[in-house]
């Protein structure tokens, strides 16, 4: 299968002690406007690697099917482009089915986990969801995401092939079995927001089969915790509440 070279850039303290952390960001999103709330906090102490997947910001479509296996392997041929591995590994969302696949197909590229808000079985959505997916349009996708990634494309048909893509990515996407879960062992965090589109549920079912895994359940929406422009709307409490727990996480030994 053709690679599709993810644009990336480094953030932070590239002299850092601490392991450099790798961020996934999810479907619709850039690297500003998933992580743009979120950067500036954590580059202070450690040196970040952030990605764009395929189709997002500024990563070429190309004319390969989406898969979330297809995008964890650009991205360790990213982390092997760049001679760097074990990191930590911070993925949102459909970036967290990225992060899941890394780690359970390139398991030496990856010290710690971090799932946020990622659904690894169909049934872990809330009612409504796949419906609303089903008859949904671009002219649907909010205007803060067509936007952002129109701001770093400068292709205003960019952002219709990337609403496409993840469409068909989630439209396509099949449960991943529990023997892969359980497969995983990095050290894990799982987390999610008690008014998520991830029934609250399901971090616990996938907490449970991760063989070393903690769970955190926050109170909020989805993302916003993380600082992402469309469900955090600017506003930072949420985020500076998860922030202390994040880096608690990642900075315990293994």
């Amino acid at each position: 299968m053709t690679r599709i070279p993810l644009h990336r850039e480094w953030h932070g303290d590239e002299d850092s002690p601490h392991p450099p952390l790798l961020l996934l960001h999810g479907g619709g999103s850039t690297i500003e406007s998933n992580w743009g709330m979120l950067l500036p906090l954590l580059e202070r102490s450690r040196s970040v690697l952030a990605v764009e997947l395929q189709g997002h910001g500024r990563t070429a479509a190309g004319d390969r099917e989406p898969s979330f296996e297809e995008s964890a392997d650009d991205v360790a041929a990213v982390l092997a482009e760049l001679g760097v591995g074990p990191v930590d590994v911070l993925g949102f969302s459909n970036g967290g089915q990225v992060a899941f696949q890394l780690a359970a197909r390139h398991p030496a590229l990856v010290r710690k986990l971090v799932l946020a808000s990622a659904p690894l079985r169909r049934d872990a959505m809330v009612d409504g969801f796949w419906a609303g997916l089903e008859a949904g349009r671009f002219e649907d996708l909010p205007a803060v995401y067509a936007e952002a990634d129109l701001a770093v494309s400068r292709d205003p048909e960019h952002a219709r092939r990337m609403f496409e893509l993840d469409r068909a990515l989630m439209l396509g996407f099949e449960d991943v079995p529990d023997e892969l879960v359980a497969s995983v062992t990095a050290p894990t965090l799982v987390v999610g927001a008690d008014r998520d589109v991830v029934r609250t549920g399901h971090f616990m079912e996938v907490a449970a089969l991760l063989p070393d895994a903690r769970l955190l359940i926050v109170p909020g929406t989805h993302g916003d915790y993380l600082g992402e422009v469309l469900a955090a709307a600017g506003d930072d409490r949420a985020l500076r509440a998860f922030l202390p727990h994040l880096l608690t996480f990642l900075d315990a030994p293994r």
